[in-house]
């Protein structure tokens, strides 16, 4: 009886042993299936904040902004050298509609880690369709009245075209959705202001 006993007792300190270690084994796999959900989004791409924009996205905003700012700096000039109350009301339409969109992308840029242009940038030609030289600008600030009128039209209607340009490349190649809403902003508003400035041309 007593080797039947300790035979009994032994097999059930076996099975006890093995519960325990299988509880071990059971725990450990819990551990590293609860880590991997965790670990999942943390790594995942689609979950940080560079992933809803794309290299043309940001070329677009360093591009325009320098673009928007010398549309701003001709529409400036309008209020003391332009002789016709419609030219001066375009301009100030001009820059109440660019002034808000460069501050709009440089905050995108900033939030992208990616260098803002700097103001200086607003007055070169750096191969941004229809971007005016340093010298059409001094030349542009050299005149007055009616000669300024006509000089401004022609000038600023390239300069739309050039934006127009580069907003239907945004549309079409950019990732980044106020992005692409804003170039469609620019298309519709810039292409009716260049059929008023033309109109304008006109009607001397």
């Amino acid at each position: 009886m007593k080797r039947l006993v300790i035979a009994s007792a032994a097999v059930a300190a076996a099975g006890l042993l093995a519960t325990a270690c299988g509880g071990q084994g059971a725990s450990g796999h819990d551990v590293s299936s609860m880590s991997s959900p965790t670990a999942s989004p943390v790594s995942s791409p689609a979950q940080s904040p560079a992933a809803d924009h794309n290299d043309q996205d940001v070329m677009f905003a360093q591009m325009m902004i320098p673009h928007h700012r010398q549309a701003v700096d001709m529409a400036k000039l309008a209020g003391s050298r332009a002789s016709r109350s419609e030219v001066k009301q375009l301009a100030k339409q001009i820059e109440a509609a660019q002034g808000p969109e460069i501050a709009t992308m440089s905050g995108w840029l900033t939030t992208w880690n990616m260098p803002v242009p700097s103001d200086g940038m607003s007055s070169m030609d750096h191969g941004m369709p229809g971007m005016m030289s340093a010298d059409e600008m001094k030349k542009l600030e050299g005149l007055s009245g009616s000669a300024f009128d006509k000089a401004f039209l022609n000038m600023m209607i390239k300069h739309h075209e050039g934006a127009v340009s580069m907003a239907k490349q945004e549309q079409s190649s950019g990732a980044f959705a106020p992005a692409k809403e804003m170039a469609g902003s620019i298309v519709s508003g810039q292409t009716a202001e260049i059929s008023t400035m033309k109109q304008l041309l006109q009607s001397k």
